[in-house]
């Protein structure tokens, strides 16, 4: 049994009674969200519309916050007890703006879905100098769960889920040079990077939380054909990982092997309700089920897709996490006690 260097609860698989395969819908299955509140970054798009629609089937209330509006609207439309706000990762006062909104409304935050992310960017930066990755993908979800937290707190039983990426076995955090000031652009440790900060974050928070009964986790969705997070990929880069043939197109092997979106939201929505999570937390989960630490037993191959798995420990880490909890705290200019 592994332990990791920071939480009480073992990162180890458990028997979930689902896989790789299962479906959101599947997990859903006979439980009721009626009453529940959800906020879902990036819920209009790829798995995160599928994680709405799930949701607001369940009973759910879905608040989804969007930079795009006019997008999100076409999107979401036909999709019952969706409310829509304006908000913008890269930009801190729309993410103040957002909370201050939601507070006011005196309602309870149940679950806190952190999916909205970018990849395979060129080099750009926010307001504040940030590299976008970094602030999208993490910071802007860091600074919008502090936000948050008194409606967190209010639930008493509230999950926050961190949609991060098997990306995070690309980069450790990079600690002395987080924006890339000192050091060439490499838009895949970029991503990296923010990844491998969204599990610290769910650690570090779930260490801090669990005294107010709210528990978070990050989680891998699988490697899923049909969303448009590479949109920005140079197709050579595809042709490099094995997945892509000459022309361009993806190889039918490969595809036939990747998620569907349905199958990729799927541990999100196990993350967010399932039974078996209420006494753990702190935890990074894929194939809706507690992921297996990779100390180097594991060979990856991006051509087959059963094998992009497992976290790295650099990413659960205690020391890291703490270091970048104070980081965080230090480039957003927020206090964030979790209690």
């Amino acid at each position: 049994m592994i332990q990791n260097n920071f939480q009480e609860t073992e990162q180890n698989p458990i028997n979930s009674g689902f896989n790789a395969q299962s479906t959101a819908q599947e997990v859903i299955k006979g439980i009721d969200l009626s009453g529940k509140t959800a906020i879902v970054t990036g819920g209009y798009a790829g798995i995160g519309l599928e994680t709405t629609r799930i949701l607001t089937g369940a009973g759910a209330a879905v608040i989804i916050p969007a930079r795009d509006l006019e997008k999100a609207e076409k999107s979401l439309a036909g999709i019952n007890n969706v409310e829509l706000e304006p908000l913008d990762l890269m930009n801190p006062e729309s993410i103040d703006i957002f909370a201050e909104k939601f507070l006011a409304s005196g309602r309870k935050l149940d679950l806190l879905i952190n999916n909205a992310g970018i990849m395979w960017v060129p080099l750009r930066r926010d307001s504040r100098g940030f590299e976008s990755q970094l602030a999208v993908n993490y910071l802007g979800h860091f600074q919008l769960t502090a936000r948050l937290w008194p409606a967190l707190k209010k639930a008493n039983g509230a999950r926050v889920i961190n949609v991060s990426s098997y990306g995070h076995q690309m980069a450790p955090f990079n600690f002395e040079d987080p924006n890339f000031e000192h050091r060439e652009y490499e838009t895949l440790s970029g991503y990296g990077q923010s990844k491998t900060a969204s599990n610290l974050f769910a650690a570090a928070l779930d260490r801090r939380s669990r005294a107010s009964n709210v528990r978070a986790y990050s989680l891998h969705p699988g490697s899923v054909y049909g969303t448009d997070l590479g949109r920005e990929q140079p197709i050579e880069l595809f042709k490099q990982m094995g997945t892509h043939d000459a022309d361009g197109n993806i190889k039918p092997e490969v595809e036939a092997r990747l998620k569907t979106v349905p199958q990729g939201a799927a541990t999100t929505i196990w993350c967010a309700v399932s039974p078996q999570l209420e006494n753990m937390g702190g935890i990074y989960c894929e194939d809706c089920n507690i992921a297996e630490i990779d100390l180097g037993q594991i060979e990856h191959r991006f051509d087959e897709p059963s094998t992009i798995r497992g976290v790295q420990p650099y990413s659960i880490d205690k020391e890291n996490a703490e270091r970048l909890w104070k980081l965080s705290e230090e480039m957003t200019g927020i206090k964030f006690s979790a209690e």
